[in-house]
């Protein structure tokens, strides 16, 4: 849960919005400037055109960001160059190049201050202190953001108060202060209600309800959540939704409410579809794949893995897809495929171990190139000491001092990069370790399954070849003696037929024992092949067996459920036959909803539920039914259809 909170970032910008569709505005903006306008027209116009293209194509944003920054330079507009500088800033945030975004910020920040534009620097301070917050410099966002709500708050801005605040908040949590971090949220979340800043609640009860959940309060956490997702649903805030689905889909996980999480992870996979969110859609299509997982909704789970996976190497989003090789690992361990879970979990190893090691190369670069810049100061530092004894003593002090810093920076490195390393060894042998128990569990099935056809070879060779026997004693007494008491001789036949039937039960129940799962197709060959023989001895009996379309051959009960079904269509049809003088039995097999139905329809002439006297034909019906976790309903009017339906 703890990884699922922490992969929110919160982050907001302080922007003017416009609810029209940005290709109406880019369309007007460049309607504008064929007009051939003034400079200083034509340089709001492109920083305009630059922040609409922001979210349609970056390349056209950087473009006419950069038009701005050039027409501003050549006609002396400092108010032009500082808002250009600013908004190529935002641009590069966008995409994570964060020292960049950080040079185009500080050369803003140089003019703006000149300029005495305290609202402009605020807004500098407040993007600067997100960037520090992004690279997880904790105390430098505190500082920045800090400085952008003095200004703030002088000005008497609620609304951009509210926001630093938010930000502010969002860094107790990277702190781990979390009650800290709530305190501030629900401060926030009175001053959004007091100015009717709708968008900002949104965004305040659902940085309320992740701060809850670090607080292991999921009760309050999904209360905010909800009261998020209304208010985003009522003014229509799609990206927000987005967002908020897939999160309170991420608390109904924990919860283990795995049919409800699937329902808001749907919704958000919808959204992010609509909004062209690319990461958004990878991200929420592999959750969907590990609810279905958890649902033993093998089939679905495998189409979004695979969906999931192609997205992943598509985008390039190394951690989706490691995400994508790990639940395919215990995707094909649920199947009791290990080949595939070997194959998936070396895959995740080796993309894993290719990340780790190119972010350790790229420290290791960076503390050589810190090291190599202390070097040459040193040797500076030696060329420089004819010229001056003291001063040369002063800076081989610092070198040493430096030197000492340095060592220790990398130590602490190692340190650390060995305590990943082994952390990522002891994940990898849990992983192991439940491999092996499924390895286990499948070996222990097969074993179960031996006993079970040894078994059912044991009654067939034993038990059924008493029965046979018996049979054919009685058979023998009856043909070799001349017996002519009535009443012995429908004894002995009575016995016969008694055993005969023994001997077809049994053979149904061995049927079910060699069977781990009984397919739909199976149900239905031995229903035709008992609606066969009941058809040779009750002649006058039209039978009808109709299956709906929607269900697969491929459906499968256990071999305990699929027993228990036969036996109750078995003893359905055995009463229409002896009891209800029908000329048709109808059994229907469809799907209603989420259940399969059995239903066997007669036109005899039916019973009184209120007075029949239930033998052991119903009451072996009920019992079987409740043992599968079934219903079983009774519709029957003397005179009228009889029609019995079992529903699971």
């Amino acid at each position: 849960m703890k990884k699922r909170i922490l992969s929110i970032v919160f982050s907001f910008f302080i922007c003017i919005g416009f609810s029209q569709d940005n290709s109406i505005l880019i369309d007007s903006l460049k309607a504008v400037l064929l007009n051939k306008p003034s400079d200083s027209t034509r340089i709001k116009t492109y920083g305009d055109l630059c922040w609409y293209y922001r979210a349609v194509s970056k390349d056209s944003a950087f473009k006419y960001g950069n038009l701005a920054l050039k027409i501003s330079k050549e006609t002396n507009n400092v108010v032009g160059e500082a808002q250009a500088y600013n908004d190529i800033g935002i641009l590069h945030y966008d995409l994570a190049d964060y020292g960049e975004a950080l040079n185009q910020y500080n050369a803003s920040m140089k003019i703006r201050t000149a300029l005495n534009d305290s609202m402009g620097v605020a807004a500098l301070y407040n993007k600067i202190g997100l960037i520090h917050q992004n690279t997880f410099k904790l105390d430098s966002a505190i500082f920045y953001a800090t400085k952008a709500l003095k200004i703030y708050e002088k000005k008497n801005h609620r609304r951009y108060v509210a926001y630093i605040k938010t930000n502010i908040a969002n860094i107790y949590r990277g702190l781990k202060q979390y009650q800290r971090a709530l305190d501030t949220h629900l401060e926030i979340a009175e001053v959004n209600k007091s100015i009717n800043d709708n968008l900002g609640l949104t965004r305040t009860y659902n940085n309320i309800a992740n701060a809850y959940l670090f607080l292991k309060d999921t009760v309050q956490s999904e209360e905010y959540y909800l009261k998020s997702i209304d208010l985003a649903v009522k003014h229509n805030y799609k990206k927000e939704l987005a967002g908020l689905y897939n999160n309170y889909g991420g608390i109904l996980h924990d919860m283990k409410k795995y049919t409800k999480a699937v329902e808001y992870n749907t919704k958000s996979l919808k959204l992010r579809e609509e909004l062209k969110d690319n990461y958004g859609i990878t991200s929420s299509t592999l959750r969907l794949a590990g609810l279905y997982i958890d649902l033993k909704n093998y089939n679905k789970a495998k189409n979004c893995l695979y969906t999931g996976l192609n997205l992943s190497k598509r985008y390039n989003i190394n951690e989706l897809k490691m995400d994508a090789y790990d639940k395919l690992a215990s995707y094909y361990a649920y199947k009791r495929i290990p080949d595939s879970v070997m194959y998936y979990k070396a895959l995740y190893k080796s993309l894993n171990d290719t990340i780790y090691n190119s972010r350790i190369t790229k420290e290791i670069a960076e503390i050589q190139e810190k090291y190599d810049a202390a070097e040459r100061e040193k040797e500076i530092q030696t060329q420089r000491a004819e010229i001056a004894e003291k001063e040369l003593n002063l800076n081989r002090k610092n070198t040493q001092i430096l030197g000492l810093v340095i060592l220790t920076l990398v130590l602490i490195v190692l340190g650390y990069l060995l305590y990943k390393q082994q952390k990522l060894k002891n994940k990898q042998l849990q992983k192991e370790n439940e491999l092996k128990q499924a390895l286990i569990e499948i070996e222990t099935h097969n074993k179960l399954q031996e006993q079970r056809l040894r078994i059912s070879r044991d009654l067939h060779d034993n038990i059924g070849a008493q029965l046979t026997f018996i049979i054919s004693s009685i058979e023998n007494l009856q043909y070799g003696f001349k017996i002519t008491n009535d009443k012995l001789k429908g004894k002995l036949t009575n016995i016969s037929s008694f055993t005969k039937e023994t001997i077809y039960e049994l053979r149904d129940t061995i049927w079910a024992m060699n069977k781990n799962e009984i397919t739909l197709e199976d149900l239905r060959a031995r229903i035709s092949n008992f609606i066969d023989k009941a058809g040779t001895s009750a002649s006058g009996i039209q039978f009808t067996v109709n299956i709906d379309e929607k269900l697969s051959d491929e459906l499968e009960f256990s071999s305990v459920k699929g027993m228990n079904i036969y036996r109750i269509v078995q003893e359905a049809i055995n009463n229409a036959i002896k009891y209800a003088e029908a000329s048709e039995v109808e059994v229907n097999i469809q799907k209603k909803n989420e259940d399969v139905i059995f239903s066997i329809k007669d036109n005899g002439k039916g019973f009184d539920l209120q007075t029949v006297e239930e033998g052991n034909g119903l009451n072996n019906m009920k019992k079987r039914a409740a043992d599968i976790n079934a219903d079983i309903t009774f519709n029957s009017k003397i005179d009228k259809e009889t029609e019995i339906i079992l529903s699971l």
